[in-house]
């Protein structure tokens, strides 16, 4: 009888290894036959039109195209802010594109996390509160294991200095490595950022950028979208976007 459950539990810790690697192999985003209409009144507005995106683990991916490609539709149909119309969507071996709005608000603390051009930092909190938020909301680990986790993210990016400047003491490039600090508060899987040098000059775009490169160097899988061409081509791949179709995926030129 011992040995029967020796050999069940063996043959189930291999099976756990095999679907772990199974997982390490599919890509990390997987968006296939994607389309989203948005409606107002009787008008349709197609901003993506049946588009398939493969990205691995690993990978740094950047999407260009126009205003109104449908570029950042793409970014929020991944991070389950936006659903598609038709087609699926999986994150992380899960299909966001079927879960609720909690089950998604729930898995987006745990999977990914999210950049914004405009930082969306709360004005009355200091770098460290910021930082912290996703570690209250999902109320992860002790209140000091908090602390010290998004002090380490702040250091990371360069302002451990600053933990009790609030935003409206901060540079603009400050304000988003803050914003970079709390998208990494709870380790996530994916790293998605919109426009994120859009409010920058040039030189601190550029450090953002070799920020973004440096972390996925360290494993991390980054996307990001962007309007410039020199930004774009930091990336190991470029996605450009028009009409709401891939007009081409490969290498930055």
């Amino acid at each position: 009888m011992a040995s029967h459950l020796m050999t069940k539990v063996k043959r189930t810790h291999t099976e756990i290894a095999v679907d772990a690697a199974d997982a390490e192999r599919r890509p990390l985003v997987q968006l296939d036959g994607v389309e989203k209409v948005y409606r107002t009144g009787r008008l349709e507005f197609p901003a993506l039109r049946g588009i398939d995106i493969a990205v691995d683990r690993g990978e740094l991916v950047a999407i260009v195209g126009p205003s109104g490609s449908g570029k950042s539709t793409i970014l929020n149909i991944l991070t389950g802010i936006d659903r598609p119309t038709a087609g699926t969507v999986s994150v992380a071996g899960d299909r966001i594109d079927t879960m609720s709005e909690e089950q998604l608000a729930a898995w987006r603390g745990e999977n990914i996390g999210i950049i914004f051009q405009f930082f969306q930092l709360l004005p009355m909190l200091t770098a460290l509160e910021n930082a912290m938020l996703p570690l209250e909301f999902a109320r992860d680990g002790s209140a000091a294991d908090r602390t010290k986790r998004a002090t380490a993210n702040l250091e990371l990016v360069g302002l451990g200095d600053r933990l009790d400047h609030f935003p409206m003491e901060l540079s603009g490039g400050e304000q988003q490595r803050v914003a970079i600090a709390r998208a990494l508060a709870c380790t996530p899987d994916l790293l998605v950022a919109d426009e994120p040098t859009g409010n920058l000059d040039t030189e601190t775009a550029t450090q953002m950028i070799e920020l973004l490169t440096a972390l996925n160097r360290d494993g991390m899988t980054v996307i990001y979208v962007t309007h410039d061409r020199s930004i774009a081509n930091r990336a190991h791949r470029v996605l450009s976007i028009c009409d709401g179709l891939v007009a081409d995926d490969g290498g930055a030129s």
